[in-house]
């Protein structure tokens, strides 16, 4: 990803938001993974429930460095 110009103004922020999706995206993966190789069907809605929640948070965080630029 190339820099900006002109630099965040909460860059603590900004970096908080980037790890959180770097570490949501690393946990979705790993959830998926998992997804195929579950032995219920309550056990594979587990996951597919957390997986939901984490794109909601990666949503939240891009949107939020949306905003910031």
């Amino acid at each position: 990803m190339a820099d900006r110009f002109l630099p965040a103004d909460d860059p603590v922020l900004e970096d908080v938001l980037n790890w959180t999706v770097e570490r949501d995206a690393l946990d979705i993966r790993r959830l998926l993974e998992w997804l195929p190789q579950a032995r219920s069907s309550k056990e594979r809605r587990a996951l597919l429930s957390r997986v939901h929640e984490l794109l909601s948070e990666v949503e939240l965080s891009l949107n939020g460095l949306d905003e910031m630029h």
